[in-house]
């Protein structure tokens, strides 16, 4: 029998596997599709010679962790470049601004474009530096109130605000990040930048609770912006290594049909052979074939919550509860969609001394180092979001390009690069009925005008592209709705209400089931947190 069943394969899911194989306990995991991690996966099989991300890219958060040093990936052969500049924000005029991990080297750059931006900016950052930072903690800790009060009012700058001062900081949190960032910033560039940056979580410029999205920032120059050396799923491939060294097991191509509950606890999988596909959540769930249980002392679904609780637990009486408060946890109607480009050359910005056009020899300059933030000034973003509330892919999208074989050329054969291009925002579900089948091709030109308002050697310098719309995320990756935080990360759905009331500590009511995943506290992204943290508590358990 083993310790822990992990049911899926993806980043957080691999980190609490491996954990829990370095502390000594018989893990195995099983994950549906043939290869692991999820939307941590870079695959070699797209364009001949190319390494091409399918899913995440830069991997911020994770170095905010401890994560990496404790189980020493890097003897598993994980190596990161540092990218920097790590963000880059170009302005129509040709002027541009640079986010160094250096704050003065970010102000010099600001100063350019608004000195008085220039002297707002580290104000800024110290303002929020405290307030992020207890954020930070209470992300990597299991969330209760008390523990979310204390580290907030303790470790978040509120005990040294006396009175008016400390109403007007919560005023201000409870507030949007648009709010937030035109009152700290005057020059419209300034202010597009920093809330593009703040938009990669979902939540649009005006939602409240939103600002600390924007408070963020600080913690960006504390990490930076990293490429793993071979593509982002060389974070996998180090973890299954690792895991596999301490005498556990990654099965591919064998999905977890059932999570086995007998006597009212989960004691086991009941597993199938071969790959299957991702079925919308509307869809019946798959019986037909044969299959085996596997059993465990504890079981942990690394998988969406809505997959564990709508079908893995769909027919345990003892999940019904459960199942009801998942169902209603908003997925949302899609996030974003992004393509994956192979080129001849890279995007021509503004001031590129290496511009071919201009007689340069195509060498990488520093703002294809890290994230290429192409967005005019409000209300470019407004737009966008009101053409996704009407069921419409976004005319005018905001995109992040990315440019990785700059800082890897290992990732595409000699004189080709690889463009990224991340645009939101993008509803899964069509208004007319119309599919994404029809419509993804007109979407992608869409985004890759949008990157030539910038850099007008594209799209003719777009050689192959691999669209990857909402539907398609969801297909390949198993994100439903195409949305890549699994649930939508607004401060309803976040903290102890993650994936639902009662379910956000990585327990769930069944006796030896447990929880990790995006769909987890904290949320998504390449951060990690969820599953050290639901490490720990299965670990507990065990004892």
């Amino acid at each position: 029998m083993l310790d822990v069943a992990v049911v899926g394969a993806g980043h957080n899911a691999l980190i609490a596997a491996a954990y829990l194989a370095r502390a000594g306990h018989r893990v195995e995991v099983f994950e549906r599709a043939a290869r692991p991690g999820g939307a941590v996966q870079t695959r070699d099989d797209i364009f001949p010679g190319c390494r091409i991300d399918v899913g995440s890219s830069a991997h911020i958060l994770i170095h905010l962790t401890p994560i990496l040093a404790e189980l020493e990936l890097e003897r598993y052969g994980l190596r990161y470049v540092d990218c920097d500049p790590w963000a880059f924000y170009p302005l129509e005029d040709g002027r541009s601004i640079y986010f160094h991990r250096d704050i003065a080297r970010t102000c010099e750059s600001i100063a350019a474009i608004s000195p008085r931006d220039a002297e707002a900016y580290p104000r800024f950052l110290d303002e929020w530096r405290p307030i992020s930072l207890a954020v930070l903690r209470a992300f990597q800790d299991v969330p209760t109130p008390l523990k979310l009060g204390w580290t907030m009012a303790t470790g978040g700058g509120f005990a040294k605000k006396k009175g008016a001062d400390g109403a007007a900081m919560l005023q201000t949190i409870l507030g949007s990040y648009r709010q937030l960032i035109e009152r700290t910033f005057r020059h419209p560039a300034v202010r597009a930048a920093i809330e593009w940056i703040a938009a990669q979580s979902g939540p649009p410029p005006l939602e409240l609770g939103t600002a600390p999205l924007a408070g963020w920032q600080p913690l960006y120059h504390e990490s930076g912006v990293k490429r793993a050396v071979g593509g982002s799923g060389a974070l996998t491939t180090a973890l299954v290594a690792l895991i596999e060294d301490h005498g556990g097991c990654v099965h591919t191509s064998t999905p977890v049909r059932r999570i086995v509950v007998e006597g009212g606890r989960a004691v086991g999988v009941e597993v199938a052979d071969g790959a299957e596909p991702v079925l919308p959540l509307d869809a019946p769930v798959l019986t037909a074939g044969p299959t085996r249980t596997v059993r465990a002392r504890t079981v942990l679904a690394g998988c969406h919550a809505a997959t564990t609780f709508l079908r893995l637990l769909a027919d345990a009486p003892e999940s019904a509860a459960m199942r009801e408060r998942v169902a209603g946890a908003r997925i949302g109607n899609g996030f974003g969609m992004i393509l994956r480009c192979v080129t001849n050359q890279l995007p021509a910005y503004a001031g590129w001394d290496g511009d071919p056009a201009r007689g340069g020899d195509g060498s990488p300059g520093p703002m294809h180092q890290g994230l290429q933030l192409l967005c005019p000034p409000a209300p470019f973003l407004d737009a966008a979001y009101a053409d996704y509330l009407r069921g419409e892919s976004a005319r005018d999208p905001a995109v992040i390009a990315m440019t990785w074989t700059a800082v890897d050329p290992s990732l595409a054969p000699t004189g080709k690069h690889l463009l990224f291009a991340w645009a939101q925002w993008h509803p899964y579900a069509l208004a007319g009925g119309r599919s994404w089948d029809e419509e993804r091709g007109r979407a992608a030109d869409d985004i890759l005008r949008a990157v030539g308002r910038f850099a007008p050697n594209v799209p003719e310098c777009v050689e192959q592209v691999h669209i990857q719309t909402p539907l398609d995320l969801e297909r390949e990756l198993g994100l439903y709705s195409g949305n890549v935080m699994h649930l939508e990360m607004s401060l309803d759905q976040m903290f102890m209400f993650r994936p639902a009331a009662g379910l956000s500590g990585y327990r769930t009511a069944i006796p030896g089931l447990f929880l990790t995943g995006a769909s987890t506290h904290p949320g998504g992204g390449v951060f990690g947190a969820s599953g050290r943290s639901a490490a720990r508590v299965v670990a507990k358990a065990l004892k």
